[in-house]
């Protein structure tokens, strides 16, 4: 069984558009609708379960009937902070299911994940028991104490982006989130699964993720997703694989 969580409970407080970012529509459908499309169109998956905030889940389940998003199985109200959202809907995948399911954990606005990085999250977590979508680093990260002046450049070659989606056994990580809520109930200082893991010692490991899994999280991202959008829908028409695309249809900057 694998099972994609998704966690929506953004507010959307950087985009400024006044309502959950998840929410805002982009060529006829919610962010939110384009991220589920990926997982209930991907035969590898067999369940899907939301967390959003309490008062959108009457209009997300509206979308996904007029959508017709039929793998959800359950919309559970997301909590203070993201991985508290993260445990109620592993809690409702629990409901039904054993602790061998593979659980995907993606956010609800990274609308561009690809189905082979879907299933090679799948087969990391059945050969090592975790998987983290990482991309390398290709800016020069910089490490400054004060803010102001730079006090060391790193290699960058050893540095990568962790990203979503971050996938695990079911038993597995709902047994480390209950031993974090234990010792830090506010997960103060957890950003994301992954960091969840790490700070209890455990193995995580890397799958090589697209660089257009990106995160819709300001108004500049909007427009990069649809590019995105246009992008996909023209190696679907014209037949073209990644980069085989003529240059007559790639717009000059």
């Amino acid at each position: 069984m694998n099972i994609a969580i998704i966690f929506a409970g953004g507010s959307g407080a950087r985009m400024g558009a006044g309502i959950p970012k998840q929410f805002i529509e982009v060529n006829g459908k919610p962010i939110i609708i384009h991220t589920l499309d990926i997982f209930e169109d991907n035969p590898l998956i067999d369940e899907i379960y939301v967390a959003c905030k309490e008062d959108c889940i009457k209009q997300l389940d509206k979308y996904c009937k007029k959508f017709m998003i039929t793998k959800v199985k359950k919309i559970v109200p997301g909590g203070k902070t993201g991985q508290d959202s993260i445990y109620n809907a592993l809690t409702a995948a629990r409901e039904n299911n054993s602790d061998d399911a593979i659980v995907l954990i993606h956010d609800g606005v990274r609308p561009c994940i690809t189905k082979e990085t879907i299933g090679a999250n799948i087969e990391s977590v059945k050969e090592y028991g975790s998987a983290i979508t990482c991309t390398s680093l290709y800016e020069t990260p910089v490490l400054s104490e004060d803010g102001k002046s730079i006090d060391q450049v790193p290699d960058r070659s050893k540095y990568y982006t962790a990203q979503a989606p971050q996938s695990f056994y079911l038993g597995d990580v709902i047994k480390a989130h209950n031993e974090i809520r234990k010792i830090n109930p506010e997960y103060n200082g957890i950003v994301d699964t992954c960091n969840l893991m790490k700070s209890l010692g455990k193995d995580v490991r890397i799958v090589p993720g697209p660089r257009g899994n990106i995160k819709v999280t300001t108004p500049e991202d909007i427009f990069t997703f649809r590019a995105m959008i246009e992008y996909r829908e023209s190696v679907q028409t014209f037949g073209f694989t990644r980069n085989e695309i003529p240059s007559k249809l790639v717009k000059e900057e």
